[in-house]
C-alpha cells in the first residue's frame, strides 16, 4: 500500500511540475475546508494519500461553496445527491445534514473510496484516480461499460487513455461531461501544488 501511495504521488507530482509558484500562489482557492479533506483522505485512505486530490474535486464539482446546489438536486462541496448521502449516512449514525461541510466532504470521500477499491485489483495507482473519478460522476457501471467497449476494440481497459478513445461509442454516456470532469480536476490539483500551507483546524 506504501509503495502504491508513493506511486500516486508520483504521478501527481510529475502532472504539476510545470506550474509557476506565482501563478500558483495567485490562484491558490481557499483553505477554509482544508483539515476536513486531510481528515478524511487519511481516515478513509491512509496517511500519505494526496489529500488535495480531493480538494481539487470539490473545486470541480462546487467551486467549494457549500450552498451549491445543482439543477438535479445534488448539494454541497461535493455535490452529493440526497438518496447517496442518506444510503452512506445510513451507516455513520454520527453524521449530520448533507449541507453541513463536514459531512458532505467526508461522504463524499467515502463515495470515491468505494469507487477506488472497484478498481483496486485492476488499475495501476498512477491511472486509478482517474476511474474513480470518472465513477464518481458517471456511476461505476458507465466506467464498467467503456472497459468493455475498450476491451471488444483490442484496447488496455486498465488505462485511461483507452477509455477516452472509446468515450464517444458507449451507449447512454455523456461522455464529454465525465472526461472534462476528470481533466478539471487534474488541472485544479495542478494549482494546488505543492506550495498552499496545512491547515490544521478548521475556521467556521
Amino acid at each position: 500500500m506504501r509503495a502504491a501511495r508513493l506511486v500516486l504521488l508520483a504521478a501527481v507530482a510529475a502532472a504539476t511540475a510545470g506550474v509557476a509558484p506565482a501563478a500558483r500562489a495567485q490562484h491558490a482557492p481557499n483553505t477554509r475546508y482544508d483539515a476536513w479533506f486531510r481528515k478524511y483522505a487519511k481516515r478513509y485512505f491512509g496517511i500519505g494519500f494526496d489529500w488535495k486530490l480531493f480538494k481539487a474535486q470539490a473545486m470541480a464539482e462546487s467551486g467549494l461553496s457549500p450552498t451549491a446546489r445543482s439543477w438535479v438536486g445534488a448539494r454541497g462541496l461535493m455535490q452529493l445527491m440526497p438518496s447517496t448521502y442518506h444510503d452512506i449516512a445510513s451507516h455513520r449514525p454520527d453524521m449530520g445534514a448533507i449541507d453541513d461541510p463536514q459531512w458532505n466532504i467526508a461522504a463524499g470521500i467515502m463515495h470515491d473510496r468505494d469507487m477506488w477499491m472497484l478498481w483496486r485489483d485492476s488499475i495501476p495507482d498512477d491511472d486509478r484516480w482517474r476511474f474513480m473519478f470518472g465513477g464518481y460522476n458517471a456511476g461505476e457501471g458507465t466506467i464498467f461499460r467503456a472497459q468493455g467497449v475498450a476491451r471488444a476494440s483490442r484496447l488496455d481497459e486498465r488505462t485511461w487513455p483507452s477509455i477516452e478513445s472509446v468515450a464517444p461509442t458507449v451507449p447512454r454516456w455523456r461522455y464529454k461531461e465525465t472526461l472534462g470532469y476528470v481533466r478539471t480536476i487534474e488541472q485544479n490539483r495542478k494549482k494546488l501544488a505543492p506550495l498552499e500551507a496545512p491547515t490544521d483546524t478548521i475556521r467556521h
